[in-house]
């Protein structure tokens, strides 16, 4: 049964918009081919990061909201793991919203 996920990765700040854009489009394409339903992707801009990481002082901020299973983000993971242009990463399950949760117990 797939799940809500919520991906946000930062990606280094001296990529170019068009390898920025290719970089958006590729972890997308990766979810796709592997089965995901992608439902958002937002490009937060340039931000300054909280703490140096890799030597890099900003980064460029992605949000990726999609329905998937398990297995498809660990594929996504692991190329993100092992992608020169990403700083970091993190995937969180989101819950079912709780409209919808209110709606199936008033019906029962």
């Amino acid at each position: 049964m797939s799940q809500l996920y919520e991906t946000m990765y930062i990606l280094r700040s001296d990529l170019g918009e068009e390898i920025v854009s290719q970089a958006i489009e590729k972890y997308q394409t990766i979810l796709q081919e592997n089965g995901a339903e992608i439902l958002e992707t937002q490009h937060r801009g340039k931000r300054r990061l909280a703490y140096e990481i890799n030597k890099q002082r900003e980064g460029v901020y992605i949000q990726m909201n999609y329905q998937a299973e398990g297995n498809q983000i660990a594929i996504l993971e692991r190329a993100m793991r092992l992608s020169d242009e990403v700083i970091r990463y993190l995937t969180v399950k989101q819950d079912t919203p709780k409209i919808a949760n209110a709606a199936v117990e008033a019906e029962a």
